[in-house]
């Protein structure tokens, strides 16, 4: 499936925001891969036609994970939790990179 399969305003709404850690830096730096928090409904053919729409980059393969949210530390009756939340691990064709600062590509 092509970007052109999906609405523009549904490809800007999948990506939420870069996932910036120690562990997507190291994924990043060994299989040429970029962690981005997406929508909980969005499907992996939706992730990739939105990273090719708005990077320019041409993606090899998209792998999803769900984090669920954790129980907070409670302090008298109530418990709190987090919100659940999905990532997305997007590889890139070799040659090709993200630069999120800039928002454009090299």
């Amino acid at each position: 499936m092509n970007a052109k399969s999906f609405s523009p305003e549904r490809l800007m709404q999948v990506l939420l925001a870069p996932q910036v850690s120690e562990k997507s830096t190291y994924v990043g730096e060994k299989n040429n891969q970029w962690v981005f928090r997406v929508a909980a409904n969005a499907t992996k053919p939706e992730i990739k036609a939105a990273v090719e729409l708005m990077f320019k980059v041409e993606v090899l393969g998209v792998q999803t994970s769900n984090s669920h949210g954790k129980e907070t530390r409670r302090f008298g009756r109530p418990v709190g939790r987090r919100r659940s939340w999905k990532k997305a691990f997007v590889s890139l064709k070799p040659g090709q990179e993200i630069n999120l600062a800039a928002g454009d590509t090299k």
